[in-house]
């Protein structure tokens, strides 16, 4: 998710230094839903770390998500930067407004933000943003319900303003970054606002939607009635029923229901939830200072975790290599490099470095599962079809599930490596595929992956589950690829045909 009011990695990194306070340094934060690398005081790093999750404790509380103990094999990992230039630029192209951005992903959910109070002018508060990214990796990663394009963006947008005071948080204060378009604006109707999911909107529009979405959210969360109303539509909504069909089905008159918003907007005081911080789970936070080989790595890790393509990562590991040849008795060091050049198709120089890890650290998952990945891809670059050579590849998988079986990347991985070898993926991948999805329903690819295999097995009720998240994303274009085929599943095409009518093939629920 991309939250929008919207040189190279080095100079970025020189920024936080200028920005960063005297005793400042690489750290790494780790609790139970995070993993933060900032350059600041220790204190200042464990705060961020003790905040995020304190709003993790107040987003469940609000929401009724349940917190389940696999969610600490899979955390969130947060990298903060000098301020909204140095996200910008981490992003890319069509990153110009982007104040920070999140990824979704069994390898590793991610998310960029700017230091607080390191912002550009006029840029928003770091805490805003994340807060808002952070709303939706918990949201999606309720996976049995689709979600509006208004509400997702909505929900992002009321949790966002979440404020901490020493005994107290509040949730629901008023959105001021978007008081412009609230007050100025052209105040996009209830009724529109439901009818956003199956069009493209411009970019006034999108402001809108951000806006009144945050206002209806506010409403149905903190009123009562309306919050019943938002469940019953909820309900029709993720049964197939059309949002403006579902909302009149559900609310009732909807121009009384823009009455009652705008009301609202204008009424002298905005009501918020006030709850004491003994309704939260206690922080509990390690630190550590990065190690010298970390710390010579870290702008290079962030610039391979945002995401590259086989271009895109060879400036990278020609830059890693020599570092890495430095720290040769680090095995995270090591463990970057084996990714960075797996990505490069490095397959010599990935293998040699994710040996190295594991001779360090036995334990090492990340390299266990890029030593799997470098004998899939030789595998299946061989075009091999000897059993054994897949079953050895797998093996390290084995290894990785074996220390943590609800590891998500190891079973997608698993998973996919039956479809790189052109075999029918057995009972025993298929569980791993839904394992993988379930810990990690943010993942769209996985979850397509899961909607066309439910299909192709002929579970259309999982399929269509799946499918219905990914249909309604609010950052995926309206005729998306699982919006076609929950389309076919719903005129009553199953299996192969409804995935032929979509315009795929049985080749889409591979993973690489």
């Amino acid at each position: 998710m991309r939250f929008a009011i919207r040189g190279v990695m080095t100079v970025a990194i020189g920024a936080a230094t200028l920005a960063a306070p005297a005793q400042a340094e690489w750290y790494e934060a780790s609790s139970k839903h995070f993993i933060v690398y900032a350059n600041d005081s220790a204190e200042a790093v464990r705060k961020q770390a003790e905040q995020l999750e304190r709003f993790d404790g107040a987003l469940r509380l609000i929401s009724n998500l349940p917190d389940d103990a696999s969610e600490a094999s899979n955390k969130l990992t947060v990298y903060v930067v000098a301020n909204d230039s140095a996200v910008q630029r981490l992003f890319g192209a069509g990153g110009k407004n982007i104040a920070g951005f999140y990824d979704g992903r069994a390898s590793g959910s991610v998310a960029f933000t700017p230091g607080r109070g390191n912002r550009s002018e006029g840029g928003l508060d770091p805490q805003i943003v994340l807060f808002h990214e952070y709303a939706h990796h918990a949201l999606l990663g309720h996976f049995a319900l689709a979600y509006p394009r208004w509400y997702s963006e909505g929900f992002a947008e009321f949790m966002s303003t979440t404020r901490f005071d020493k005994d107290v948080f509040w949730i629901g204060a008023p959105a001021q970054h978007r008081a412009y378009t609230l007050l100025e604006g052209q105040g996009m109707s209830a009724e529109k606002l439901f009818a956003t999911d199956r069009r493209k909107l411009s970019e006034a529009e999108t402001s809108e939607l951000y806006a009144r979405g945050w206002l209806l959210t506010h409403l149905v969360t903190l009123d009562k009635a309306r919050s019943a109303q938002f469940k019953e539509y909820l309900t029709l909504f993720n049964q197939g029923v059309p949002s403006v069909e579902a909302a009149t089905k559900a609310f009732g008159d909807l121009k009384a229901l823009n009455k009652e918003m705008n009301a609202r907007l204008s009424a002298s005081r905005i009501p918020a939830y006030k709850l004491g911080n003994d309704r939260l789970p206690k922080p509990d936070v390690s630190l550590r200072p990065l190690r010298p080989g970390e710390r010579a790595m870290i702008a290079l890790r962030m610039r391979s975790d945002r995401g590259v393509n086989r271009q895109t990562a060879q400036p990278i590991l020609a830059e890693a290599m020599p570092i890495a040849a430095q720290y040769t008795d680090d095995p995270v060091v090591q463990g970057w490099l084996a990714e960075m050049a797996l990505d490069a198709r490095r397959y010599d120089v990935a293998e040699t470095a994710a040996d190295r890890a594991l001779t360090l650290d036995p334990k090492s998952a990340q390299a266990l599962v890029y030593k799997a990945q470098v004998r899939m891809r030789r595998a299946s670059d061989a075009h091999a079809t000897d059993p054994a050579v897949w079953k050895e590849a797998r093996s390290w998988l084995l290894k990785a599930n074996k220390l943590d079986n609800n590891d998500a990347y190891a079973l997608m991985l698993y998973y996919s490596s039956f479809g790189m070898a052109h075999e029918v993926p057995t009972a025993n991948a298929k569980a791993a595929l839904r394992q993988a999805h379930m810990l990690v329903p943010q993942d769209e690819a996985l979850g397509f992956a899961y909607g066309v295999q439910s299909l192709l097995d002929g579970k259309a009720d999982e399929a269509r589950t799946a499918l219905r998240t990914l249909a309604y994303s609010p950052h995926a274009p309206v005729d998306n690829p699982a919006a076609r085929l929950l389309a076919q599943i719903d005129a009553g095409k199953t299996g192969p045909a409804a995935l032929a009518a979509a315009g795929g093939k049985k080749d889409d629920v591979t993973l690489d």
